[in-house]
């Protein structure tokens, strides 16, 4: 190899170091600077990011956004996105940080890099009353004569069409006009995540049955743009940190082991 190409590499190899040093760390910088945690979710995924009646944002997912953003010295700002631009919306700049119950999965992390996950889901089954008895588990659906439901952009959406391809699908903006099709009849059931599942069904228990085992595994992770170890870091150890000292636990029980939060979404 000649001095000039080995004079050209060791610059190119200079050239990436500095830029990725100039980026690393660039969101908490960023947050440092503004004085703020900017968060996207998508409002109406119970429990994790709602409206209360007084126009306020509450759930698991702001909960756990408040008590970063203090122990930040920041104010937590949240951006309500409609779920099919979150990841662009995170990708752009309008938020620093995803934190709307968004699944890992192998697709988005080759847009986004996530923390680890901060708690384990899966998908389960709104049913149509009339069908208890005779839908026992998401394999029964897998039949032409029944129609299901689900959110647009979910994983819920993916496991309709991977596991239920005979089935005939229906797609929805929003999970509760996806369940509203259960109850009018329009669905025979509904495809999503357990705890939306969970309260749902206890919600209109006179109106729909439900399955709640889980038959999908699924980690639910923040996102932040790729490139940024710092970030990852810090959501890393912010997790670690609350779950050690029950911070994590005193939230997650607010919010699934109680249902006194209904109150203020009514």
């Amino acid at each position: 190899m000649t001095k000039n190409k080995i004079s050209k590499i060791i610059a190119l190899s200079t050239i990436i170091f500095c830029s990725a040093s100039a980026n690393a760390g660039a969101v908490l910088d960023g947050i440092a600077e503004s004085g703020e945690l900017r968060a996207c979710f998508d409002a109406g995924y119970m429990p994790f990011e709602m409206k209360s009646k007084n126009n306020s944002y509450i759930g698991f997912d702001v909960d756990l956004g408040k008590m970063m953003a203090k122990q930040m010295g920041v104010k937590y700002v949240p951006v309500n996105t409609a779920w099919d631009g979150i990841i662009p919306a995170l990708i752009t700049g309008k938020c620093d940080v995803i934190m709307a119950g968004m699944t890992v999965n192998a697709q988005r992390n080759m847009k986004v890099n996530f923390a680890d996950p901060y708690i384990v889901v899966g998908q389960s089954i709104i049913l149509n009353p009339k069908l208890k008895g005779e839908i026992n588990s998401y394999k029964d659906l897998n039949n032409p004569k029944y129609t299901v439901a689900s959110k647009l952009g979910t994983t819920g959406e993916v496991v309709v069409k991977r596991m239920l391809k005979k089935a005939k699908y229906n797609a929805f903006e929003t999970e509760t006009d996806a369940a509203l099709e259960v109850i009018n009849g329009k669905a025979d059931a509904m495809i999503y995540d357990m705890p939306f599942v969970s309260i749902y069904a206890a919600q209109n228990s006179d109106k729909v049955a439900s399955i709640l085992e889980p038959f999908t595994y699924e980690p639910l992770g923040w996102a932040v743009k790729q490139g940024d170890p710092d970030m990852i870091n810090f959501l890393n150890n912010f997790l670690r940190q609350i779950k050690g000292d029950g911070t994590y636990d005193r939230i997650y029980s607010k919010w699934f082991q109680s249902d006194a939060w209904l109150k203020q979404i009514k």
